[in-house]
């Protein structure tokens, strides 16, 4: 049943709308405004402990020296619950910030919400946000192997 609902919710289209403009300011929630002057990298995945969602997060710990070096950090958003995320990154060593997002607030306002069985789940993408909150970057169907790989060759070619 896991599978299933992942591989679903990679392979579903976005809920009706597009995704905020590359160039405009990255709509704001508490946690991305204590970054500000930083990279972000905010990315959206489906579910805490599911296999997919497991290798993209310990991909962007492997990689949290290379994005220190960038001054960049790395937040990811799903609508599970903060002792999910808790336990999630005891569990999985996860040194970046997780933020819950039980309404799926945060997920529609990047566009990056799916819907399965009547429940609402965060899409897989990836956004990159500029030091002064603009977003420059999408992700669209980022893939848990390649999905840090692919935002830290996007940040070089940035700050080219």
């Amino acid at each position: 049943m896991k599978h299933a609902l992942i591989l679903f919710l990679f392979a579903s289209s976005l809920v009706a709308g597009e995704f905020p403009p590359v160039g405009s300011a990255a709509p704001g929630f508490p946690e991305l405004e204590s970054y500000r002057g930083k990279w972000v990298v905010l990315y959206f995945y489906p579910k805490d402990f599911t296999s997919g969602c497991t290798l993209q997060a310990h991909n962007f710990q492997r990689d949290q020296p290379k994005y220190e070096e960038r001054n960049a950090v790395v937040v990811g958003v799903s609508v599970d619950s903060e002792e999910s995320h808790k336990d999630f990154c005891a569990k999985e060593g996860l040194s970046f910030k997780l933020v819950s997002d039980p309404d799926a607030s945060i997920s529609k306002a990047y566009n990056s919400v799916a819907e399965y069985q009547g429940k609402m789940y965060s899409s897989r993408n990836t956004f990159l946000i500029d030091p002064k909150g603009n977003l420059v970057r999408v992700f669209e169907k980022a893939k848990p192997a390649t999905n840090s790989e692919e935002v830290l060759a996007a940040l070089d070619a940035l700050e080219r």
